[in-house]
């Protein structure tokens, strides 16, 4: 679909205004609870120091400074790995076909690290970050525009304005001792360590942390495979779109 720009030159429009808010209110939990902003764009290097200044800077004179920084190594994949922790957040601001930033989004979900994507044109498929902030415009020259800035400015903005109201940084995770729905679930990881026998175990990252995982199901694993682990074992292989591979 290609969006027509709104009166005043805009393309925010009440969805991705929603979309916005809610990702605010998101990154404003994280924050609280002692987050880390990570930012990586590798077509657009600018948006990505552009987005990190701001959080940095407090949006008024007294109010806080949120940590973040920039990756604009040749590899920010690698970057994001080692330097993320449980509980950071990511953003990318890339088009939906940007092999690095793919591959970043699907290996978050085993960091820990809570995602989200700005970009426009083609969209990512569904669930590829936490939160998609997407204009739907086959425009080529829209990221050299100041649409993007728009988007992040008031990503900014209402971050600091969920700081305003308390009530709503209390986390919404599950705080059972023992969660029946989570512990049904499968999680993804990412291999830290092979195994050095068939029959050893494979050191991991999950986002509750690194764990040893029996991995015989699937016949040994190498180091930065992504696998599915349930009940301390790896149950199934992810290729490179998130989907399960049997080999």
């Amino acid at each position: 679909m290609t969006v027509t720009t709104l009166p005043g030159g805009s393309y925010i429009d009440a969805a991705l205004s929603a979309d916005i808010a809610a990702a605010a209110l998101d990154m404003a939990r994280r924050f609280h609870q002692g987050a880390t902003l990570w930012v990586i764009s590798p077509q657009w290097e600018p948006h990505a120091h552009h987005v990190a200044v701001e959080f940095v800077h407090p949006v008024i004179m007294g109010k806080r400074a949120l940590p973040s920084v920039a990756l604009v190594e040749p590899d920010p994949v690698a970057q994001a790995r080692v330097a993320s922790r449980p509980g950071d957040l990511l953003i990318a601001v890339a088009s939906a076909d940007e092999p690095a930033v793919v591959d970043a989004m699907r290996r978050a979900r085993a960091w820990g690290v809570l995602t989200l994507w700005i970009g426009s044109g083609p969209r990512p498929k569904a669930g590829a970050a936490n939160h998609i902030l997407w204009i739907d415009s086959d425009d080529p020259m829209l990221p050299a525009t100041g649409t993007f800035v728009l988007m992040y400015h008031l990503l900014w903005e209402l971050t600091h304005v969920c700081f305003e109201h308390p009530g709503l940084l209390k986390p919404t995770d599950c705080t059972d001792d023992v969660c029946i729905t989570c512990s049904d679930q499968g999680r993804v990881a990412e291999v830290s360590l092979e195994p050095i026998t068939a029959t050893d175990q494979a050191l991991v990252r999950t986002a509750e942390g690194e764990e040893w995982v029996d991995v015989t199901l699937l016949g040994g694993v190498a180091v930065n495979d992504l696998v599915l682990v349930h009940a301390g074992a790896a149950i199934a292989r992810l290729d490179d779109i998130g989907q399960e591979v049997t080999r």
